[in-house]
């Protein structure tokens, strides 16, 4: 029997890439950019030592920063989403080195702004704001000020500016061995296929019907994971002690105050969030024995935990099906919204199918000046993947009403409130699906993979977050961050968030060590509250009318011109209360007992 491996990049379909053409149309195009602004980063010292000189220098200045930052955005963004095609491709791995090089020495020869800007005497700013000429950057202005305690001097940011690609080393090393040098050999899937066990098939694998080659896909991808355990924890470690340096060197209380202050987040948002989902894990756990008793089993093991329950109903979606369902659900979202979407999915703003070298999992990645693209890895049989589809469907059609609604520096919204735009998606698939279920199995099938979603984006995302806060403390506490504190803290996790009945495999405290989000240290915790305003968001929808709409395509287009709390609460959520998370893990158990019911 023949063995199904990945292709290579230049053996996929060009209509099944994206087109990256809307960002730049070849490399020489992209060449042509880097030289200009390369040439412009002199500009930045004409203005050092005269940003307090006026409203009108000022105003100059920042247009300047604007203009160079659009641009360096663009080239930023075109040189990223080809490394991702092929991971292993040196050219575009040096184009993203030679941004990122010319990015740093933009950074060190503008450091001198936020300091310059924080000095000007507050009556002087007060008398700036009020002329015209600032008026484009007021809210700019406004909120660098809330910086002034955590801004250095003007040597001191230039020092921890020039320190910007020595502080990307720890994430770089483990992407490149996660996603180009792992190998985890071959495997036979029930069908008797032989397949190429990777990032991308792992999740397909754990969908199937017989357990033994679940066990043994989980057993020969940890199996590396193992063998690499040292170097991991190393990168780890190398990434969490960054977090912990840079939050003192700016005086913040500590890591995590300082990555919730950008959005004006208080610490006991985060908090409550951990609290909420502790509180209701009896429920998590009712749910794992529910998925017990429905599949006969005696244990169960965390490779038992992702096969539909009812796995003898197929869900099969080609891409074209998958974009069909998808803009379905979003009907209620308006013509506009639902035609604008369908032109890029059927189009080429995403990059659909797994090969050799790409990017595991998926992402938008959307721009003020180029198409919002997604980087998919989908497969046909996995519903999951149509979920995906939508979920970064959210994301891009969000980047597309805040490019059109907002100024460059105001369009590019928080990832807090892009993760309600994604799930808000998700809730209306699901929403789309029950309705259409054609029978009480169906219905099962479809409660089931809402309670997995649920469980996936609030339960699992939360012990994430507060790994890293226990992490995170650890090394601000001055503790050693080892294989075996890691593997010990991670398993305390397991234990406490999947109950006493479940069986722990050794190797799943590992798992630790291959979630690519913690080397962006607090940013997982926004996918649970993001899923949690989503509920009540999509139910204000789906229940409302015309002004809940436009309320929510409001929010779509607000960018960053309110803080994400703000823009929250106007589109009809209050998340500084715990109640949104509440809601949803009450939907979460009372799914749970109709599921229970059903079969």
């Amino acid at each position: 029997m023949s063995t199904a491996t990945l292709p290579d990049r230049n053996e996929v379909k060009t209509e099944d890439c994206w087109d990256l053409s809307s960002l730049y149309e070849n490399e020489a195009a992209w060449e042509s950019d880097f030289a200009k602004l390369e040439g412009q980063i002199a500009t930045f010292e004409s203005y050092r030592g005269r940003l307090g000189e006026s409203a009108e220098v000022l105003a100059e200045a920042l247009h300047f920063d604007s203009d160079f930052d659009r641009i360096a955005e663009r080239l930023g963004t075109y040189a990223f989403l080809k490394t991702t095609e092929d991971q292993t491709d040196s050219q575009f791995q040096a184009m993203k080195a030679r941004f990122q090089n010319l990015a740093v020495r933009a950074g060190q020869a503008a450091s001198f702004m936020r300091p310059e800007i924080l000095a000007i005497p507050e009556q002087s700013m007060s008398e700036f704001l009020g002329q015209s000429e600032l008026e484009p950057f007021q809210l700019q202005l406004e909120r660098l000020v809330r910086y002034r305690p955590h801004t250095l001097t003007d040597k001191e940011e230039r020092l921890l500016a020039m320190q910007g690609e020595m502080a990307s080393a720890a994430g770089n090393a483990f992407r490149q061995l996660n996603d180009a040098d792992l190998r985890f050999g071959e495997i036979e899937d029930h069908t008797g296929r032989t397949m190429e066990l990777s990032h991308a098939t792992f999740g397909q694998l754990l969908i199937s019907p017989q357990r033994k080659i679940r066990r043994q896909a989980f057993d020969q991808y940890y199996a590396q994971f193992s063998t690499h355990e040292n170097t991991l924890a190393a990168t780890l470690c190398g990434s969490i002690q960054r977090d912990v340096y840079y939050a003192k060197a700016r005086n913040y209380d500590s890591s995590l105050e300082a990555a919730l202050f950008p959005d004006n987040v208080p610490v006991d948002v985060y908090d409550n969030l951990i609290t909420a989902v502790r509180d209701s894990l009896p429920n998590v756990h009712h749910y794992l024995d529910v998925r017990r008793r429905k599949m006969e089993l005696k244990d169960l093991h965390h490779y038992d935990t992702y096969v539909p329950i009812l796995s003898d109903i197929e869900k099969h979606h080609t891409w074209d099906d998958a974009t069909q369902v998808v803009l379905q659900s979003l009907q209620p979202l308006g013509s506009e919204y639902v035609g604008v979407l369908e032109e890029g999915l059927r189009g080429r703003w995403a990059d659909r199918y797994p090969n050799r070298g790409k990017q595991s999992g998926a992402f938008s990645c959307g721009t003020f000046d180029g198409d919002p693209y997604i980087l998919m890895n989908f497969k046909p049989e996995v519903l999951n993947d149509v979920f995906t589809l939508t979920h970064e469907a959210g994301h891009s059609m969000h980047s597309w009403y805040s490019s059109r609604s907002q100024t460059y520096q105001y369009y590019n919204y928080t990832i807090f409130v892009a993760e309600v735009a994604s799930t808000f998606n998700e809730q209306l698939l699901t929403d789309h699906l029950l309705k259409n279920a054609s029978d009480d199995n169906e219905r099962a099938y479809l409660i089931n993979n809402e309670l997995d979603s649920i469980r996936a984006t609030v339960v699992r995302q939360t012990m994430f977050a507060e790994f890293e806060k226990r992490t995170h403390e650890m090394a601000e506490a001055g503790e050693p961050l080892t294989v075996q504190s890691f593997r010990q803290i991670y398993r305390e996790l397991l234990e406490a968030y999947f109950g006493p009945d479940f069986v722990i495999d050794k190797s799943l405290e590992l798992e630790c060590f291959r979630i690519p989000h913690f080397y962006r240290a607090f940013y997982v915790y926004k996918y649970a509250t993001g899923l949690s305003a989503a509920v009540a968001l999509s139910q204000r929808v789906l229940n409302g009318g015309e002004q809940e709409l436009a309320d929510y395509l409001s929010f779509l287009s607000g960018g960053c011109s309110k803080d994400p709390l703000d823009l929250l609460r106007d589109a009809g959520v209050d998340m500084t209360s715990p109640e949104p998370v509440k809601t949803t893990l009450d939907r979460f158990a009372k799914l749970t007992e109709e599921l229970d019911q059903l079969l």
